[in-house]
């Protein structure tokens, strides 16, 4: 993004763990992120090493066992988070699925229709309001699923390995669709990925984490015009780079 953004979270010293057994299990440690408005990061990893739970502690579905959040005062920072699975209502139809995140706010039905259509429109669904979930293709009900969190317009989008569980075509179709929804809405970004490639590709700065318990193993910016090709040499020597600094113990 061009600009120069205002910090939406600075986090400084983070720690999660939790008792098992009668031991303490560490998960973060010592994590400092600041993420800046209007920025896509990636955050990179190997399973178990923490990412997702940086996600909830965010999103408050986990509570932090040291260390300090900070979100900008000017705005409420509404965040909202998609899964790796879709996590779609069967009997509910697409709209009425992007619609779910809308009910407990103070709108009227049709507010809720509107919102809801025009986030359809913005991945490329919109005459597809009428069909249940099980008319519709692993990418497409992916596509519901961000839809629903567009909908509630966040200021920061967490998603959580969004198209791991796709095949290679559908996910990069996903991965250029995002992109540029992200340049046309500005959306600040945070994705979890255990993939170099699609990290490097989509992000402006990747965060390595490693280890248990998880910390920062490097934080490299990735200074790549866009839009990318995905066999620029240039992301493949970064790509090389972060898996280095990843390997280290």
């Amino acid at each position: 993004m061009e600009g120069v953004m205002a910090p939406l979270i600075e986090i400084e010293g983070l720690a999660l763990g939790y008792e098992h057994d009668g031991a303490h299990v560490a998960v973060l440690e010592r994590l400092d992120l600041t993420i800046t408005r209007g920025e896509f990061i990636a955050i990179l990893g190997a399973s178990g090493v923490g990412k997702s739970t940086l996600l909830r502690v965010l999103i408050g579905l986990a509570a932090p066992s040291a260390g300090a959040l900070r979100f900008d005062a000017r705005s409420d920072c509404a965040m909202a988070l998609v899964f790796q699975d879709a996590r779609l209502l069967p009997w509910r139809r697409v709209e009425a699925n992007v619609a779910l995140g809308l009910e407990k706010m103070k709108l009227s039905k049709a507010e809720r229709h509107i919102r809801a259509l025009d986030a359809l429109r913005g991945v490329g669904l919109e005459n597809y309001a009428e069909r249940f979930p099980h008319q519709l293709s692993g990418g497409q009900r992916q596509r519901v699923a961000l839809a629903r969190a567009l909908a509630v317009q966040p200021d920061l989008l967490l998603m959580d390995e969004p198209f791991s569980a796709l095949d290679a075509p559908t996910r990069q179709r996903l991965q250029d669709d995002l992109l540029e929804l992200w340049r046309e809405t500005g959306k600040t970004i945070l994705f979890v990925t255990h993939d170099i490639d699609e990290a490097v590709y989509l992000a402006d700065r990747v965060i390595a984490l490693g280890g248990k318990p998880g910390e920062v193993r490097a934080s490299v910016t990735i200074d790549v015009a866009r839009p990318r090709r995905r066999a620029d040499p240039c992301l493949r020597d970064i790509a090389a780079l972060v898996e280095t600094k990843l390997r280290i113990e």
